[in-house]
């Protein structure tokens, strides 16, 4: 069981390693344009550039997640991985990624921070979450690895259905929750509900959502335990 969890870790870190490089060497240079552009706009008056590093985090994981069920674990049961290992293995590798890439962003927003500092740039600074709390970098690693790993996991969910059922059984559960967030909009909840959490938002909603990541990815067990390689179309 050990041994097989441990391969299994290996080749996830592998088959990521292409896509992570891709990623990070285009935000990396879109981060160093905007850079460069806010010393520019030093000689503007009023001129400021904001940029947010965290939002195409968040959204790879998204992709992520979704891409898993594709590709990863039809590959690791012909490989003869048990659903029980692959459930804890992708668990794992999901929390730690997202850990991993939250204190890779915090560690380049430091360094940029102290950059612009050093050189005197005042017209450059990041956009996060945290700023609604406060502005550490315990607070944005807490902040980005629960958004993360949420995303992860509940993209899984959505791989999943959509692998299990096909087209149709995964277009009818967005569907679902389309029409549920338009219900929400019209009657006007969920403006409520952002309005209520933005006014007394802490850290403790962050470590919440880790939760509700969690239990979300429990329930992926559901349908990875009786999963096939035969992708329902």
């Amino acid at each position: 069981m050990g041994n097989q969890i441990k391969g299994l870790l290996y080749f996830f870190v592998t088959d990521i390693r292409h896509s992570l490089t891709v990623f990070w060497t285009i935000l990396l240079s879109i981060l160093v344009v905007a850079f460069a552009f806010a010393i520019f706009l030093t000689s503007v008056e009023d001129g400021f550039m904001y940029f947010m590093l965290t939002a195409p985090i968040y959204v790879y994981c998204a992709i992520l997640g979704f891409l898993t069920v594709k590709e990863s674990v039809p590959f690791s049961i012909k490989m003869g991985a048990t659903r029980k290992n692959l459930f804890i293995s992708l668990g794992i590798f999901f929390f730690v990624l997202s850990l991993t890439m939250s204190v890779a962003a915090s560690v380049l927003q430091e360094i940029v921070n102290g950059i612009a500092e050093a050189t005197g740039i005042d017209t450059f600074t990041f956009m996060h979450l945290a700023y609604f709390l406060e502005n550490t970098w315990y607070t944005r690693i807490v902040i980005d690895t629960s958004v993360s790993f949420f995303f992860l996991s509940f993209m899984f969910i959505v791989g999943l259905i959509f692998y299990k059922y096909g087209f149709a059984g995964g277009g009818g559960f967005l569907g679902t929750l389309v029409l549920l967030l338009l219900i929400s909009i019209a009657k006007g909840w969920i403006i409520d509900f952002f309005i209520d959490l933005f006014a007394d938002i802490d850290l403790t909603f962050f470590y919440q959502m880790i939760g509700i990541g969690i239990v979300l990815y429990l329930i992926s067990f559901v349908f990875l335990r009786k999963i096939t390689i035969v992708k329902v179309k």
